[in-house]
């Protein structure tokens, strides 16, 4: 039936409070009582109006509605009427005890007697690669007979040098078979206004080398919804709340504007949730009890949905490319061992050519132990756009890297969307530190960090 009881309910107490204070005044020395009383009668009409599109028999409320309007219209004329005060007063009083009645019937009969409201919630991903951040909740939002979700992918731009927008992606069509999708453009944010919204990009127009479509910035978002919820796309390595380097190392993704403009944001941990609030109330000019006990109801540390997805997936659930089968296998019909090789945006920003240059150097090495070894490659999503926005003059040497290694068809490269499946694959991980490390672990395999100053 749709989201309106709460609605209805709303515009029911509206009319009786207004009812109330029109009845407690003079009906000779209010000038504004014909105006308010004809409002009332629109309000009336358009709740009797919405009543008859919806399914089940609302006929009788409607029938109380058209005795409340034909009351409204006999308080209007009995104003206007030329009674001595006495008389006047009378009628009054005796209309406005009808009109009570009236409106206290509706009210009774919405709440106790229509369906609960079905919630509605909208998730908004932009990058199916970060789905997994969100995937879980929605489960649960999907699994719940009275929730309607709506998963929704939306447009995203690459940034030119100057941040002007350039090339506008969509991956509607990346997303698992399971996940029904609905268009951004086939969803009215403004008349249906979802009782809550999932978001998992913090930045809203302060990512120099991205960018949301500027309608799906927090600040406007929030703007559509009573709860507007913010879960970070990364998991991060745990830190100790009262380290000082730890907090002040993660503070540049803390201090991002969906922490300001969300109602609740959900991160990893409670120690994490400790961590926020440490650098939020320092960020505060005036840090107060009162801006604490904001945090502490604002944030939750439930845990990352990621996390979820990855205990969750079973190796023996996953599916697997024929192109990687044919590296995978030996020709005995044994496995090769899988390394996953991770290589971070923010180690190419900070070394440059010397990362290039250790990336040439590791794909060697694991080229000639090739027959042994597969090296499971897998860019960060916004590798490609991230060098073309700022460092194009290294953008070109990635490039080639990039097809010399698809071209000899040594390893597997993969640019999915689905991360999980690479770290229940591979045997071990090899490569920069990221956030994908902290889920790595949660595997128990082993790690080795990249090091560009050591050869190979």
């Amino acid at each position: 039936m749709g989201r309106h009881k709460k609605d209805l309910l709303k515009a029911v107490d509206a009319l009786i409070k207004t009812n109330d204070a029109i009845g407690r005044s003079n009906p000779s020395g209010e000038p504004e009582l014909p105006s308010l009383l004809m409002q009332c009668q629109e309000t009336a009409i358009q709740i009797g109006t919405f009543l008859e599109t919806l399914e089940g028999e609302y006929g009788t409320l409607v029938r109380r509605l058209e005795d409340y309007c034909e009351l409204v219209y006999r308080m209007s004329r009995n104003i206007s009427h030329e009674q001595s005060p006495v008389v006047r007063e009378k009628e009054h009083r005796k209309q406005r005890k009808k009109v009570r009645g009236i409106l206290a019937e509706v009210r009774n009969v919405i709440a106790y007697e229509m369906p609960e409201d079905r919630r509605e919630v909208v998730f908004l991903p932009y990058k199916a690669s970060m789905w997994d951040s969100l995937e879980s909740v929605w489960e649960a939002a999907e699994a719940d007979e009275n929730t309607d979700a709506y998963v929704i992918p939306i447009p995203y731009y690459d940034k030119n040098p100057d941040e002007s927008f350039r090339e506008e992606h969509y991956e509607g069509d990346l997303f698992p078979d399971y996940v029904p999708i609905t268009r951004y453009d086939e969803y009215d944010f403004e008349r249906r206004r979802p009782d809550a919204i999932f978001i998992h990009n913090p930045y809203d127009d302060c990512n120099i080398v991205t960018s949301v479509h500027p309608f799906f910035y927090s600040e406007n978002l929030k703007e559509y919804t009573e709860k507007l919820v913010y879960i970070p796309y990364f998991v991060l390595d745990e830190v100790d709340p009262d380290n000082d380097k730890q907090v002040e190392g993660i503070k540049h993704l803390v201090i991002q504007p969906a922490l300001f403009h969300s109602h609740k944001i959900v991160v990893q941990s409670e120690a994490m949730k400790k961590a926020y609030i440490r650098i939020l109330l320092k960020q505060a000019d005036q840090p107060s009890e009162e801006a604490r006990k904001y945090w502490e109801e604002k944030i939750l540390g439930l845990g990352s949905p990621k996390v979820d997805k990855l205990c969750r997936t079973q190796k023996t659930a996953l599916t697997i490319p024929d192109e990687w089968e044919r590296v995978i296998r030996k020709p005995d019909g044994g496995r090769k061992r899988i390394v996953f090789y991770n290589v971070g945006v923010g180690a190419v920003l900070q070394n440059g050519e010397k990362l290039l240059a250790k990336m040439e150097k590791v794909f060697k090495m694991f080229q000639e132990r090739k027959d042994e070894i597969v090296l499971l490659w897998r860019p960060h999503p916004l590798m490609e756009s991230t060098l073309s926005a700022m460092r194009p003059q290294l953008y070109e040497r990635y490039m080639e890297q990039r097809g010399r290694y698809l071209e000899e068809g040594w390893g597997i490269y993969d640019d999915t969307a689905d991360m999980e499946r690479a770290v229940i694959l591979s045997d071990a991980y090899y490569g920069d530190w990221s956030s994908i490390v902290t889920l790595y672990r949660e595997t128990g395999k082993p790690i080795m960090i990249q090091n560009v100053e050591i050869e190979g």
